[in-house]
């Protein structure tokens, strides 16, 4: 590996907020989810998770949602949020590391702006910005390529999303980006940290396994565990950079 100086320099990097920076587990949609619609069968509620928030309620109810029950879901993302607003291990460390470096950063997030506002309040405001995003949903590329618009980004080259979310990964590689899965606090393994840290080391490890499976299925550049992991694994995708390879 050649030494760090030598390695070519990260231009943008882009992040999920619940599951990645926050959220450990992506805990906030599930819950809220749960509150609103009791009753929704656990496969339906497991096929609602892999939606946008609202298209989610209306997978959980098996019909539109009301004006009343987008209204009970909002608030129920909102306490959701609240009670999840926590930073995954290494996030906060890893914003610190890139601002020091110079490299911008910015969060992306389907959660609708009071609930996603609620997540940040554990994140400093200078080291990592929400965005003001339109456009088609994810799997579309339309919020990276606007998100590098609004940070200034001169060019791809260099440009790297992190995440856990696999629509918001597929979006990044349909925008020509660098993509690294997170495994473990995302939404694929899906457990709070008490519960993560609960489970039995086998089914940590067979969780873990399942999800890095589904993301490099996914197509994704790298995958780890966490932020906690991140700065290696940027290292590992420079020196790739510096060999001639591209996303």
């Amino acid at each position: 590996m050649p030494a760090t100086a030598d390695l070519p320099r990260f231009t943008t990097l882009l992040f999920g907020l619940s599951g990645d920076l926050v959220d450990f587990g992506a805990r906030t949609l599930p819950v809220a989810l749960q509150r609103t619609c009791p009753d929704c069968p656990p496969e339906r509620l497991t096929n609602a998770l892999t939606l946008p928030p609202q298209d989610a309620l209306d997978l959980a109810l098996g019909r539109r949602a009301d004006t009343q029950e987008r209204s009970r879901f909002q608030s129920a993302l909102n306490d959701a949020a609240q009670a999840h607003a926590e930073a995954t291990p290494g996030a906060l460390d890893a914003l610190q590391t890139l601002h020091q470096r110079g490299v911008p950063c910015a969060w992306l997030d389907e959660l609708p702006n009071a609930a996603a506002q609620h997540l940040a309040g554990a994140l400093d405001d200078h080291l990592a910005t929400g965005l003001e995003i339109a456009g088609r949903q994810w799997p579309a590329p339309d919020s990276c390529w606007q998100a590098l618009m609004q940070l200034d980004s001169p060019h791809l080259d260099g440009c790297v999303l992190v995440s856990g979310q696999p629509r918001l990964l597929q979006a990044g590689l349909n925008a020509g980006l660098w993509t690294i899965g997170l495994a473990a606090s995302g939404p694929l393994c899906g457990h709070a940290p008490g519960d993560w840290d609960a489970l039995g080391n086998l089914d940590r490890d067979r969780l873990r396994a399942q999800a890095t499976l589904g993301l490099y299925r996914l197509g994704v550049h790298s995958v780890i565990d966490h932020l906690g992991e991140l700065d290696s694994c940027l290292q590992d995708i420079a020196g790739r950079r510096l060999k001639g390879e591209k996303p």
